[in-house]
């Protein structure tokens, strides 16, 4: 590195021959220097006052707004570097009148030593700047977007944490660039001439710095354009721009003029993750940005304001949102972009034209699509699938959609697959040798080369270099050599040789590695054993090895590693490893909370494991200096455990390997960080306290020194504190990330979460109880606090090998070095540190850090897939003579074979298998006792045998009865009650299999049986080989039948229901109404009864009378009414010139219809009728009616076989019966005499095949034969004992015999013939007995006579049914092949109709989208027309309001003219009074203005008599004065002329009013009607395609082939007299159509000549109605001419009789006079009635009086009667006073 920076510095001086360039020569460097930095200071400057970022609405409805041409606040700076240091600038230059802008030198560099950023360490600290230098990065992080640039053909460029590492792929040697912040680096990207490269950082305000290359020189240094991280960057097509986009929080899209470090615009990119951001190549002024659901176009519009970022945000419609990363713009604006799920999009103006898929709407790639490039005229595709795709641009440039489905297939020109698992991020191009060759990016872990010439000498992909697929998990070193093995979720284990800086190998397994540490030299002493831990739980030993003079080990596939043993001791990811320090026992902990521990030896042996409280975090052996082996277990939910080393021997295993009496020592964290937090407070505020009274007490002190005398002040309040916070212990227990012993028993624990920023001294309690270890809160007791690591904890700790010093690994990737003086950690030993960025800051933690076995070298690995090695303390010349050593391999390594593999991530685990091993030994077990049971009840079973067989050798009267063997019967009743239990409980469980399978059965009848109508029977003639098949039918769905019939009678229905509802509806109404008729006639009855008297009576005929007059007067006007409406009717009537007959025009349309047009339906002119337009509702109804046509004759023919069979069967049972009868005709015949019997014929199994659907316990049983049967075989086949015996359940059903009616019906007379013929052979046999007389022979003859007649009669008959049915069947035969005939033309015939279905329903889409537009155009031009019409209406309502203005204009000039009276001297004046100009507001001016040529029009017609004299007043018009009324004027004649002046003017603005309403309605007019023309264009046009349209679908049905079968005597097409071989010239007519043709031929002949007829006699017609007209006028015009000649000489003017008949009776006072009467009459009754009853209530008052007065004078008579009472009282209390003295003396 110091060599480096020599050669660095010594570049940055400028280059020979331009230091005459600088006008300071001296003070080059701080003259080029300054400018640049002071121009940044300044564009910050301007930065931060100008700028206005657009605030981003937060939710999508509003982003989705912001599409619609949103200008975002942009800023254009310009030239602000002249003012920026005026103190320096020369006088001369002052006073010069125009600024010069001062710009950065071309030649101008930073120096790189001056920017870098080094490690931090502690100030006075002593610590060397240089403890640690990196050595070589290992590592790559292939996950990040765009990482890897091509400098040249053989330099690589791409980001490993906090450095860019430039790749010499010819030496594999490494040049780093660190970050200037330290923060870490965002993006890096190439200038289009590979001159300069950018690199933008991360970190707060961070830089983007433009290198030189190859020098590496950093050139210019942009500042300003985000807030935390630079994301993207590109540079345009020129190189003059650079457009960068940052992260969250801002998402700044900046673009810079680069050589001026000045921001030219700026603007928010979008409210979420922006991935990209790139110029367009054609065209410099549109930029491209895509991220998280969305992509966004941006245009640099020149405005009125400057320079301004106007973006459109990209619409994806009915498209699903997706990512966009990869996507490229097209030369003519358009952008292809990529997909999440393999897709492109195409977009053309913010919005998505097409999406284009493969074949079979294949996604173009499998997965997203990482990036599009355009190369050379073609578009290249990269996909996440490790497909490389090239695609032709014009068609995907030209791509449109062509259905609703917004998809277009397309197919790849070329492909290349790179190789399995190989996910492609991004690729370079670089030109070698004049080749193009490309470069790779893969995110599992590789950089490609490749080669896209994809011709016959294209090379194959290239792996140049493999790393480690993201994250990774572990690293650990060996403990004798140079070597590093580390493993991660990519499932590799990779060894590196840190010396010579390469990778010695690697092996690849099933599953992810997730623990790995290198065996300790007490286990292997060569130092090339190394344990892995992977996420399935299983835990592999594999051993390193110099294969060098080995032979390759059969079944080895890596001959440098080599799988040594595997076993799976976890059910869950394995988190961590650790050997004991003397190499006996191996920890495994896992995220499945055990730890398990195997004895090392040449295999280890499980000894067994434990569980602990949570997921284990980390495990560690105490050290040597420990008396005790003990294991220190870290859990992640804040337990920390400590065992003691378990003895293999001691452990018992024979059921579970869990140990379960091992010493655990438990401690459970206790969050005491809010306590620390408190008393730190609680010291500050006292610490605060006393700094304030010791200020207090110096200042009294400085008083008193200066003699001053201090007053005794009251104290001052002290201000209230705020109260301390509260204690916070979090929910959940803050995470373990590491620990590590101090002492026995004493360990450190470094914790994430609320909990960091300290390191916890802990010690396990001595007396630990047996209390729950959830229930405990264990305190740290010690504590020290870390510098900077609340939000930033230490995740690994590690310890060099001498001890001295402590490497910790922060969260954020920073690597951390404490030097320990004493080997013990305290406050003070922690205060100083040094400090370095190493990882990548957002994603880098660092996963593991350790030291090489001779503290020579430190090696980190962290989260973002990278691997450093750094010199610890010496400088790298020292190392070079240092070689790592490759342990040797053992000795019979390879005799060995490859050992087992456990690949089944689901296999068990070491304690399952045991488990389930002594599960299967208990099984065996048990097994073996009932083998041995069964035994001995086989042999009681043969014994009790053996007794029953001696048993039955006795004699009968020595046996035993069978009941005495029953020892106790109630054992067998015991057993049935068993087996009845055993019964039901088998038919309970067999239950819901037997409602199964019914329910099954149900359903397939229901598919296959019960949707048959008929079911294929053949009937098969008696004597001949004839048969007849019915038609095999399903049943026609009901709605074929809806379809066809319901809406007939539905409707009828329907019709009649409503019909109903409105007569009852109706009549319910008529009947209220009635009922309020009758109801409201009574309560007027009641009323005029009660108030009718003479005043209403002349109120009625009042009424009457004005009653009589309104009917005269309405007959009168319906008469006028009548009269002119016949008269408008008449002239309605009135044909126009250019009128036509409906009637003719009705047979000119129906000519045109029926006219027989027969052109072609493939010629071009032909039009499809309306009425013949198909569409798929009209073919589905004919395919329906054909369908449902086939139906019923197939069904009418199957009735008629059906029909037939059951013919056969009643002649089967016929004959049946004949032929008993005949057997028994012939019992008394000779056998000479017997004629041959007729064979009975009998059904064949397919005439009635519902047989097949029957079943008895016959058939039944023979069916469980044969399962049985089957299942025997199956047995046999697999070799294993049947475990289940077919139940023996049989269901009950009728036999055959019993269901079968015609085997009944047929057996009715085969019972009668047996009675008869038992009693005819009992007759014989009587007449047997005894010797015949003559009568009997005689008899006896003709018996034989009849029976001989009989037997041939029956046989005649027999064969006569026989004979009669077989023609039957024969003629139904015959007639069923005519009806396949036409079956089968049926069938083509629906197979054509179903061919123009399918094409009918494949463009109704696109015919319902014309048609639809066709509709909303004439709906809108039907609107339009409406409008015009309305529009018109009122202007036409608007232009007589002006005429009835114009005429009360008129009337007031006249009414003014005769007030003046003739020869007025003021005529003049008041004229000029009346006409005076008063200016009007600036509307009506305006309105005014716009009618100015029609005013002035009217104005000269209306006023040409006072015109002359407004002229000659003009003059006077300075000096006239209307306001005061001149001398001898007539006062009234003058006031009435102002008022009629303020007329005019209300009439005059009114005027105004209207005509500018006429002129706006005129313009909407105008507006309307050209929209009504546009409409009407619009409408021809969708017409006309709606028509080409139809004509291509007719086209295409056309296409579609008709079968048409001919007889030989149809065809007419003869060529020389005989039928040609091409026929496809040729026309199919009906021969009604081409009879009809030939006809029409001779009618139109006919037709014509009537025609002409019919055209002559109209001629004349019309002559005479034009002489006829000229008549009728001339009489009008006399009638008209007497009428007002009688007029004049009766009434001596003209009157209009209709105005005179309509005013002749002035109805409305006489209905006021009316209504006077009305309110008098209803005013005097209310009256009386107030009268009445206030007569009453003074009669109420009279009486309630007299009661009152009654009352009053009973009252009295109580009163007095009370008095009289108490006057005797008192009396005899006086006579009862005096006699008591009396008494007691």
């Amino acid at each position: 590195m110091a060599d480096k920076g020599k050669n660095s510095r010594s570049s940055f001086s400028p280059p020979p021959g331009e230091e005459d360039m600088a006008s300071f020569p001296e003070e080059q460097g701080e003259a080029d220097e300054k400018p640049a930095e002071g121009a940044q200071a300044d564009d910050s400057s301007v930065q931060e006052s100008k700028t206005s970022l657009p605030k981003e609405s937060p939710t999508a409805e509003e982003q989705e707004e912001e599409v619609e041409q949103e200008e975002s606040d942009t800023e254009n700076i310009e030239g602000d570097l002249e003012g920026q240091d005026n103190n320096e600038v020369p006088l001369e230059a002052q006073k010069r009148p125009e600024k010069i802008e001062k710009k950065i030198s071309e030649t101008f560099f930073y120096d790189y030593e001056d920017m870098y950023s080094r490690p931090f360490v502690t100030e006075d600290s002593g610590i060397p700047i240089n403890l640690l230098t990196l050595k070589h990065s290992f590592g790559y992080d292939c996950t990040k977007n765009v990482n890897l640039l091509v400098m040249d053909s053989q330099t690589l460029m791409y980001i490993a944490g906090n450095q860019v590492v430039l790749l010499d792929l010819k030496t594999k040697s490494q040049r780093y660039l660190r970050s200037s912040s330290g923060g870490g680096i965002g993006f890096i990207t190439a200038h289009p001439t590979k001159q300069y490269f950018a690199v933008g950082e991360k970190g707060k305000k961070p830089d983007l710095i433009i290198y030189d290359y190859p020098s590496l020189r950093p050139y210019r240094i942009l500042r300003g354009g985000t807030e935390t991280a630079y994301v993207f960057g590109d540079f345009n097509n020129a190189g003059t721009l650079l457009a960068s986009v940052g992260s969250t929080p801002d998402y700044t899209l900046t673009i810079w003029d680069w050589k001026q470090e000045k921001i030219v615009l700026r603007s928010k990119a979008f409210s979420q993750d922006v991935f990209k951001v790139t110029f367009s190549a054609d065209n410099e002024e549109q930029l491209t940005t895509s991220g998280a659901g969305h992509i966004r176009f941006w245009k640099m519009a020149l405005t009125v304001t400057g320079l301004k970022l106007q973006g459109d945000l990209g619409r994806f419609g009915n498209t699903a949102v997706t990512d966009i990363v990869g996507y490229v713009e097209l030369p003519d604006g358009k952008v292809i972009s990529g997909t999440e799920w393999g897709n492109f999009l195409l977009w053309e103006g913010g919005l998505i034209k097409v999406e284009l898929c493969r074949a079979g709407h294949k996604p173009c790639h499998s997965g997203p699509v990482s990036q599009v490039v355009l190369d050379e005229g073609e578009l290249v595709t990269v996909g996440k699938d490790g497909f490389i795709r090239v695609w032709n641009l014009e068609t995907v440039d030209a791509a449109d959609s062509v259905d609703d489905t917004g998809l277009l297939e397309v197919e790849p020109m070329n492909e290349l697959h790179v190789g399995r698992n190989v996910s492609l991020n991004f690729m370079s191009k670089i030109h070698d040798c004049g080749q193009p060759v490309w470069y790779a990016q893969d995110s599992n872990g590789a950089i490609w080369k490749l080669d896209l010439t994809f011709s016959n000498m294209t090379r194959d992909p290239e792996r140049l270099c493999t790393f480690h697929s993201g994250r990774i998990e572990a690293m650990s070193v060996s403990p004798t050599t140079y070597l590093l093995a580390t493993t991660a979720l990519d499932r590799s284990v990779r060894i590196y040789d840190f010396i010579s800086n390469s990778q010695v190998s690697g092996i690849k397994f099933k599953q992810g590695g997730t623990a790995l540490t290198w065996a300790p030299r007490a286990v292997n002493p060569k130092g090339g054993l190394i344990a892995v831990g992977f996420e399935d739980g299983v835990v592999r030993i594999i051993e390193v090895y110099d294969p060098k003079g080995l032979p390759v080990p059969v079944g080895h596939t890596n001959t440098e590693i080599n799988l040594k043993q595997a076993f799976k001791p976890h059910a869950a990811a394995v988190t961590a490893l650790a050997y004991e320090q003397n190499g006996d026992v191996l920890a495994t902990g896992s995220k499945d909370k055990t730890v398990f521990f195997f004895a090392v030896e040449d295999k280890y042996e499980p000894i067994g494991f434990i569980r602990v409280p949570g997921p284990v975090q980390a495990l560690q052996w105490s050290p040597p200096s420990h008396v005790k082996s003990t294991l220190l277990i870290l859990c992640e939910n804040g337990f920390a455990l400590q065992v003691p080393a378990p003895v293999p021997e001691e452990q018992d295993t024979a059921s579970t390997y869990q140990i379960k009496n091992l010493p655990t020592q438990y401690f459970h964290f206790y969050s005491i960080k809010s306590r620390i937090k408190l008393e730190e407070e609680i010291a500050r505020r006292e610490k605060k306290k006393q700094e304030k009274e010791k200020a207090k007490l110096e200042w009294i002190k400085q008083q008193q020194e200066m003699g001053k005398e201090i007053e005794n002040e009251e104290p001052e309040e002290e201000p209230e504190e705020e109260p301390l916070p509260p204690l916070y212990i979090p929910e959940e227990p803050s995470p373990i990330l590491c620990g590590f012993y101090s002492a026995a028993g004493k360990f450190w624990l470094s914790l994430g979460g609320y909990d960091s920023g300290f390191l916890y001294h802990c010690e396990f309690s001595s007396n630990d109880d047996q209390e729950d270890p959830e229930n405990r809160q264990d305190e740290p007791f010690e504590v020290i606090p870390l510098e900077d690591t609340d939000k930033n904890p230490i995740h690994q700790i590690s310890f060099s090998t001498s001890g001295l010093l402590m490497f910790c690994g922060m969260r954020n990737g920073a690597l951390r070095v404490y030097p320990l003086r004493d080997k013990e950690l305290s406050v003070d030993t922690l205060k100083e540190y040094w400090s370095l960025n190493v990882h990548d800051n957002d994603y880098g933690q660092i996963q593991g850090i350790c030291s090489s076995y001779d503290d020579r070298f430190l090696i980190t690995c962290g989260g973002d897939g990278n691997i450093f090695t750094f010199n610890i303390l010496s400088p790298e010349d020292v190392h070079e003579e240092l070689k790592a050593r490759i342990p040797s391999p053992r000795s019979g390594l390879e005799k060995e074979n490859a050992a087992e593999d456990i690949e089944d991530p689901s296999a068990y685990t070491i304690e399952e298998v045991k488990q389930k091993k002594d599960h299967e030994r208990i099984m065996k077990e048990a097994e073996e006792k009932k083998r041995k049971k069964r035994e001995e009840l086989v042999a009681l079973r043969q014994e009790f045998l053996f007794l029953l067989q001696k048993n039955q050798e006795l004699p009968k009267h020595m046996q035993l009865h069978r009941e005495q063997f029953e020892m106790d019967c109630r054992i067998f009743e015991e057993l049935d009650r068993q087996t009845a239990q055993r019964i039901q409980l088998v038919q309970k469980e067999l239950a819901w299999g037997h409602e199964k399978h019914l329910i099954g059965l149900q359903k397939l009848r229901n598919q296959f049986r019960d949707s048959l109508e008929f079911d294929t029977v053949v009937v098969h003639a008696i004597q001949s080989n004839h048969q007849i098949s019915t038609y095999r039918l399903l049943t026609m769905s009901e709605k074929y039948y809806q379809d066809k019939e319901c809406p007939s009678w539905k409707k009828t229905v329907l019709q009649q229901l409503s019909v109903a509802e409105k007569a009852e509806v109706g009549r319910e109404t008529s009947h209220m109404q009635r009922d309020a008729g009758i109801l409201e006639g009574e309560a007027e009855k009641l009323k005029t009864s009660e108030v009718r008297k003479p005043t209403t009576r002349y109120i009625e005929s009042k009424h009457e009378q004005i009653r009589r007059i309104v009917e005269k007067s309405d007959k009168m006007k319906a008469k006028i009414m009548e009269r002119k409406a016949e008269w408008d009717e008449l002239y309605k009537s009135k044909p126009s010139d250019d009128y036509e007959n409906p009637k003719d025009a009705e047979e000119i349309r129906e000519a045109q219809e029926n006219m027989g047009c027969y052109n072609l339906k493939t010629a071009a002119n032909y039009r499809v009728p309306e009425h013949e337009h198909p569409n798929t509702e009209k073919k589905v109804m004919q395919l329906t009616s054909l369908e449902v046509l086939i139906h019923k004759k197939k069904a009418n023919m199957n009735r008629e076989i059906m029909s037939l069979r059951d013919l056969k069967v009643s002649i089967i049972g016929e004959i049946k019966c004949l032929v008993q009868e005949l057997e028994t005709i012939q019992a008394a015949l000779e056998l000479s005499e017997r004629l041959p019997l007729p064979l009975v014929p009998q059904l064949h199994p397919d005439e009635v095949p519902e047989k097949k659907f029957e079943y008895d316990r016959d058939v039944l049983l023979k069916f469980k034969e044969e399962q049985e049967a089957k299942a025997k075989l199956q047995e046999e086949l697999e070799g294993s004992p049947s475990s289940h015996a077919f139940r023996n359940v049989v269901l009950r059903a009728p036999s055959m015999k019993e269901i079968d009616p015609r085997a009944q019906a047929a057996g009715v007379c085969p019972e009668k013939a047996a009675s008869s013929v038992v009693t005819e052979q009992r007759e014989a046999f009587e007449i047997e007995k005894a010797e015949p007389t003559e009568m009997e022979l005689e008899i006896l003859k003709r018996e034989k006579i009849k029976n001989l007649y009989l037997q041939e009669t029956l046989i005649k008959k027999i064969n006569a049914l026989v004979i009669n049915f077989d023609a039957e069947l024969r003629f139904l035969r015959h007639k069923k092949l005519k009806l396949d005939v036409q079956m089968k033309s049926a069938d083509l015939r629906y197979i054509t109709l179903y061919e123009e279905l399918l094409i009918l329903k494949d463009l109704e889409k696109h015919e319902n989208l014309l048609q639809e537009r066709v509709n909303t155009l004439i709906g809108e031009q039907k609107a339009m027309q409406e409008k015009l019409n309305i529009c018109l209406a009122q202007m036409e309502e608007r232009k007589c309001e002006v005429v009835k203005l114009q005429e009360c204009e008129k009337a007031l000039y006249a009414t003014f003219q005769a007030s003046l009276g003739e020869n007025n001297e003021f005529a003049h004046f008041l004229t000029k009074v009346l006409k005076k100009k008063i200016k009007l507001p600036e509307n009506e001016d305006v309105g005014r203005e716009a009618d100015e040529e029609d005013e002035n029009e009217e104005e000269n017609d209306e006023e040409s008599s006072l015109g002359t004299d407004e002229e000659n007043s003009g003059s006077e018009e300075e000096v006239f004065d209307d306001s005061v009324c001149p001398e001898n004027c007539n006062e009234a004649l003058y006031q009435n002329t102002l008022q009629l002046q303020q007329k005019r003017l209300d009439i005059k603005r009114a005027l105004t009013e209207e005509k500018k309403v006429v002129t706006k309605l005129g313009k909407k007019y105008n507006t309307l009607a050209k929209k009504a023309k546009l409409l009407e264009t619009s409408l021809g046009t969708a017409k006309s395609d709606l028509e080409t349209f139809q004509w291509e679908l007719q086209q295409k049905l056309n296409e579609l082939y008709v079968v048409v079968p001919l007889k030989l005597h149809q065809v007419e097409y003869l060529v020389n007299g005989e039928m040609p071989s091409d026929f496809s010239q040729a026309l199919v007519f009906t021969n009604q159509s081409l009879e009809y043709l030939q006809k029409r031929i001779v009618d139109l002949h006919k037709e014509k000549k009537m025609q002409r007829e019919i055209y002559k006699k109209a001629q004349e017609q019309h002559k005479q109605l034009i002489r006829d007209k000229k008549e009728m006028e001339i009489k009008i015009r006399r009638l008209e001419d007497k009428c007002n000649h009688l007029m004049m000489k009766k009434f001596g003017r003209l009157v209009d009789f209709e105005a005179v008949q309509a005013h002749s009776a002035n109805i409305r006072v006489a209905e006021l006079e009316v209504q006077i009467m009305e309110k008098e009459h209803v005013h005097s009754q209310e009256l009386s009635e107030w009268e009445g009853r206030i007569l009453d209530l003074q009669q109420q008052l009279m009486e309630l009086t007299k009661e009152n007065t009654s009352k009053l004078q009973q009252l009295n008579r109580f009163c007095h009667e009370k008095q009289l009472l108490e006057t005797k009282l008192d009396s005899l209390q006086n006579a009862l006073g005096m006699k008591s003295p009396s008494v007691t003396t």
